[in-house]
């Protein structure tokens, strides 16, 4: 899964733990790289009960990692700045290794 914010891929870290951060946005689970992290506005959506940014989202909830609050996850919308879907990101993907282009 690529940075939401500039596109970067995560690589395998050297050793411990990974320098990327997780994130909600749109209710939708994120990946943050450590350049992106340096920016103070990354739009990521907050917990209503302690005002946090440090949410994850899995099997429909996001819970708030600073307090514990969970609640139920909408449904997520469409980013316009990224591709609709994974089976999108995947046909892309193959498309590059196999050498196919789609007409401009």
């Amino acid at each position: 899964m690529p940075c939401f914010s500039c596109g970067a891929r995560q690589t395998d870290p050297v050793r411990g733990a990974s320098p990327w951060k997780r994130g909600v946005r749109r209710q939708t689970q994120v990946l943050i790289c450590p350049d992106c992290q340096r920016v103070h506005d990354l739009d990521l959506d907050t917990c209503s009960s302690c005002g946090s940014i440090a949410l994850i989202c899995r099997l429909g909830e996001v819970e708030c990692r600073s307090c514990g609050a969970v609640r139920l996850a909408e449904r997520p919308q469409a980013d316009p700045e990224r591709p609709d879907g994974l089976a999108d990101e995947v046909a892309a993907a193959l498309d590059r290794v196999l050498g196919r282009f789609s007409p401009a």
